[in-house]
């Protein structure tokens, strides 16, 4: 099992950029893909992106939902145990809860979610 915590959301001006990072705590970090959704209020989740474990030696392939390839970047550190979303240009159509999760090697879904982090973006 894996625990995860989100930060460095907040309060940015549309145009600004935020990065959120994702502390994993628990069992051996390169064992998961680390995915990044969200959820704005009144909508369903939304994928943002995720990235495979990287523990071999090919490195880590990275998917992005389509309209958000241009702002989105998504990294991990797995020295660290961490996983990072950079967004930039940031619109206030990017508010929402963030949420990061973890998906186990093998599996479909992913299993084990934060609790996420607020992003406003404020026009």
């Amino acid at each position: 099992q894996v625990q995860l915590v989100e930060s460095g959301g907040g309060v940015v001006q549309a145009g600004g950029s935020l990065r959120l990072s994702c502390a994993a705590s628990g069992r051996i970090f390169n064992s998961y893909a680390m995915g990044w959704f969200r959820q704005a209020p009144g909508k369903e989740r939304e994928f943002v992106g995720a990235i495979t474990s990287g523990g071999g030696t090919g490195g880590s392939a990275i998917n992005y939902a389509r309209s958000m390839k241009e702002r989105f970047t998504i990294s991990r550190d797995n020295a660290k145990s961490i996983a990072y979303l950079e967004m930039n240009s940031l619109k206030p159509e990017d508010t929402a809860v963030y949420y990061c999760a973890a998906r186990p090697i093998g599996r479909t879904e992913f299993d084990y979610w934060g609790q996420g982090t607020q992003v406003t973006v404020s026009s």
